[in-house]
């Protein structure tokens, strides 16, 4: 495991960098890809961990305290898929996956699994960094937020500590999952169109995407509610969008 420092960047670099000199832990078996990676990330001004199997990452993730994993799917060790899963237990940072596996449907279970975002190899540099810098602009957001709490039903939002509780009990989330409830919440009863949503919880580029929100949404209702085939408060409006039904009243499916 190795730890660069923050290399010069220009004035622009500087202006379009999310959080100055944040940590990224790279989980990279293949070396010639973690090199490129490395030094992208660092001639953005990014810190880099390096691990090259899935349970380094994981102790990384642990005592490094990264800002960010960047995550290939495919390890010597264990699947990246199993990797998400392990870290979402008690981790809450921005995971982005880049990976060869360009299925849909793998895309679909890691995004299931926890994951904030899915970059597909061979990926263009440029848009693997903007990626990065939303997940982590989102992740900042949520750390910086005025501390409001929300009460809705029998779901309450802590913004300060980043808790979400149903019935008192508390609800462990992703970024993603915390994001969109929180949009939700700060809008109920309002209904939500899917650009709007995820314009809102993912950026202007994933617009259209609606298969990543139905994903997200699936996976909040799972935590959230009481049968999750028939919500009573994460409410489809179809062909339309979402809304957070307070009242809980004629579920849709």
């Amino acid at each position: 495991m190795t730890e660069r420092t923050d290399k010069d960047t220009t004035p622009d670099e500087s202006a379009s960098m999310v959080q100055s000199g944040a940590v990224v832990l790279l989980i990279e078996d293949e070396p010639a890809m973690q090199r490129l990676l490395e030094i992208v990330l660092e001639e953005q001004g990014y810190r880099v961990v390096l691990a090259g199997t899935g349970k380094q990452g994981i102790v990384h993730a642990a005592t490094r305290n990264p800002d960010l994993v960047l995550l290939d799917l495919g390890l010597p060790d264990m699947e990246g898929e199993d990797v998400i899963r392990r870290l979402r237990e008690w981790w809450a940072r921005p995971i982005v996956v880049i990976s060869a596996r360009g299925r849909e449907e793998e895309k679909v279970k890691v995004l299931d699994a926890g994951a904030d975002d899915y970059v597909t190899k061979p990926f263009d540099v440029r848009e693997m960094l903007a990626r990065i810098r939303v997940a982590l602009r989102h992740s900042g957001a949520q750390s910086g937020q005025s501390g409001a709490i929300i009460e809705s039903g029998p779901v309450r939002l802590d913004g300060v500590l980043r808790r979400v509780s149903v019935e008192g009990r508390e609800i462990r989330m992703t970024p993603t999952e915390y994001r969109l409830l929180a949009l939700l919440l700060k809008n109920a009863d309002r209904v939500l169109t899917h650009s709007q949503i995820l314009r809102e919880v993912w950026g202007a580029a994933y617009v259209g995407q609606v298969s990543i929100l139905r994903v997200t949404m699936a996976n909040l209702r799972k935590k959230l509610e009481k049968d999750p085939s028939r919500p009573l408060h994460l409410v489809n409006e179809p062909g339309i969008g979402y809304r957070f039904c307070t009242g809980g009243e004629d579920p849709l499916p």
